[in-house]
């Protein structure tokens, strides 16, 4: 186990490094918080042409065919600046999601155009229940001939109102509440009864939406992979759900190294009393934690981002581990760094409320924290 990048992967950190802090900073944060989708095409467009959307997608459908660690150094790069992207739902999630449960067939026909940034996916599963367990899937797709017909709603979908394909993730076996008889179906994001509505949550950098389906009907055959209904669906989208997990703590500790980063810099230049406050017990006290965490956040993420390059037997355990720990230790240092900014930090004007509501948002995306030790107890039998 060597958690060392090599020097192709530390060149491709500061190229992105640079990247974002030319073309992400906190004023074209904000300009895209207050826009309708939330992201900016010309930047979309960049990154596609470094090689982002490609980045763990196989030479043979239109990808680079890199490891999964060169997309954690990119989520880690993107949480250091919040970067407003549809990276998440469309390559971590949706291209993923592809390679895992989808046939020959349909990962040649959807994969280059996801790999070139021409298409962009969307994975719709919560729903208003707002469960992440197989239990939480109610919505139906009912068989008509050979086509299906979708009728639900689907709640939070990230980047759902701006994808142009959605991976709808229904009931196609009915009578089940569990894992059994749940499909991932395919579904164009203007197909006939598609209504997709942007909704308003705590974190305006990543847009998320409410999609409802009316009568939707859709091929057969947009099933992902499956020659029977409903065959391995659930399974498909766990496997890719805990590698989401962990490139989402690789986005946690890079928020938390930049809201570490930002307080040191503030103490050292905030006078209070004739000194800087960074001389003070207190504030040294809380720096000093903020780093003790972060790096311990950092081990639990770079494990578990080991654990899924090599596919270990222990995966569940690593990315259980690292979310649920690195979602507490960044929220509490976009906590601290608000206290440690203290009148300042409190404002709409200063960055540390993006990232304290990035924080929040991330530590509910995909199952909370006490969630993720639930699943720790089961795996050890508990």
């Amino acid at each position: 186990m060597d958690f060392t990048f090599s020097d192709e992967q530390e060149m491709l950190r500061d190229t992105a490094r640079r990247f974002l802090d030319d073309k992400a900073g906190s004023e074209v944060v904000r300009r895209l918080m207050e826009s309708d989708s939330g992201f900016d095409e010309e930047h979309w467009s960049e990154i596609a042409a470094q090689g982002w959307q490609a980045m763990t997608i196989p030479e043979e459908y239109g990808g680079v065919g890199f490891s999964f660690m060169e997309q954690a150094i990119l989520m880690e790069e993107m949480g250091r600046s919040v970067f407003p992207s549809p990276y998440l739902s469309s390559v971590v999630l949706g291209a993923e999601l592809v390679l895992e449960a989808g046939s020959e067939e349909q990962k040649r026909s959807i994969l280059p155009a996801v790999a070139a940034g021409e298409v962009r996916l969307a994975v719709a599963q919560l729903e208003p229940n707002g469960r992440w367990d197989a239990s939480g899937i109610e919505m139906a797709a009912t068989r008509d001939g050979e086509e299906l017909v979708l009728d639900g709603t689907k709640s939070f979908v990230i980047d759902g109102h701006t994808a142009h394909t959605l991976i709808v993730v229904a009931r196609t076996g009915m009578g089940s509440s569990g894992p059994d008889g749940i499909s991932l179906i395919v579904v164009p994001g203007d197909a006939d009864g598609v209504a997709s509505r942007r909704i308003e949550t705590m974190d305006q950098t990543r847009k998320m939406a409410e999609v409802t389906f009316t009568g939707t009907r859709i091929p057969a055959t947009s099933v992902l992979g499956a020659d029977v209904l409903g065959a391995d669906g659930w399974l498909a989208l766990d496997r890719t759900l805990t590698r989401a997990v962990v490139a989402l703590a690789f986005e946690q500790v890079g928020g938390a190294q930049q809201c570490l980063d930002m307080s040191v810099e503030y103490a050292k230049v905030r006078v209070q009393f004739g000194r800087p406050i960074g001389s003070f017990q207190a504030v040294k006290h809380k720096c000093a934690d903020m780093l003790v965490e972060i790096e311990a956040a950092k081990s639990a993420a770079y494990y578990a981002g080991w654990a899924v390059s090599v596919d270990d037997a222990d995966l569940g355990v690593a990315a259980a581990l690292a979310k649920s720990y690195c979602s507490e230790a960044y929220s509490h240092a976009a906590g601290e760094s608000i206290q440690i900014h203290g009148g300042i930090g409190f404002t709409w004007e200063h960055d540390a409320h993006l990232f304290f509501k990035r924080s929040k948002a991330d530590e509910l995306l995909f199952g909370t924290p006490a969630s993720h030790r639930a699943k720790l107890a089961d795996i050890l039998g508990l």
